[in-house]
């Protein structure tokens, strides 16, 4: 949300210049969501199975700021939103989304409370599939990563489609803790073959 307000670059440049403008920033958005889910908990409780919230720290080569940024301004905060979510509701999941090449702090979302991690960007770097699973999948619900959407799902054959779909669950269903769905949007330019493919491979394959 920082970098909403403020835009990516002068974001990043807050950060080395003014870290506590920056830090400043994070109260702000950290007391309005605060607000937010203390009023929302209140009314509608232990009626809310999954609590999601988002915080893309991540693009395709690398976390978009350092891990020791991320640790020292963010995820304080997240701590004590998620334990807030988790007095008003202890059986409430909290679904994070995280966008990018997270693989470096997802120790420490879970450290916070992170119970479901989405969007599992597998393409990006240090997200393979196989590591995430053995590495994590004890502590996380993997809620994503189904199929790539950015080259196999538009611009794949069927049967690569179809492949694709097979080679993820038999890497993330085994013990559970992971819900099939395609690491972002599915665009308007995706052939209907490839969607078909992707929906009837599911249907095959996805029952575990």
């Amino acid at each position: 949300m920082s970098c909403r307000l403020r835009g990516l670059e002068t974001f990043c440049t807050d950060l080395l210049l003014d870290p506590v403008a920056s830090e400043r920033l994070a109260d702000v958005i950290f007391d309005y969501k605060w607000a937010y889910w203390e009023q929302l908990l209140d009314v509608f409780g232990r009626e809310q199975l999954v609590v999601a919230e988002a915080d893309d720290f991540g693009s395709d080569s690398s976390l978009l700021i350092s891990p020791e940024l991320v640790r020292t301004i963010y995820l304080p905060r997240w701590r004590k939103l998620f334990d807030l979510i988790k007095n008003k509701n202890p059986d409430a999941k909290i679904f994070f989304h995280s966008c990018g090449a997270i693989r470096p702090i997802i120790a420490d979302l879970i450290a916070c409370g992170v119970d479901i991690l989405n969007p599992v960007q597998y393409t990006a770097s240090g997200m393979q599939l196989e590591n995430l699973k053995r590495d994590f999948g004890t502590d996380l619900v993997f809620w994503g990563g189904g199929i790539d959407t950015k080259r196999i799902l538009p611009f794949g054959t069927p049967g690569e489609v179809r492949d694709e779909v097979r080679r993820v669950i038999d890497i993330m269903a085994p013990g559970g803790g992971f819900v099939f769905a395609a690491v972002h949007n599915i665009q308007a330019d995706v052939p209907v073959a490839n969607l078909e493919a992707l929906l009837l491979a599911l249907e095959e394959y996805g029952v575990y």
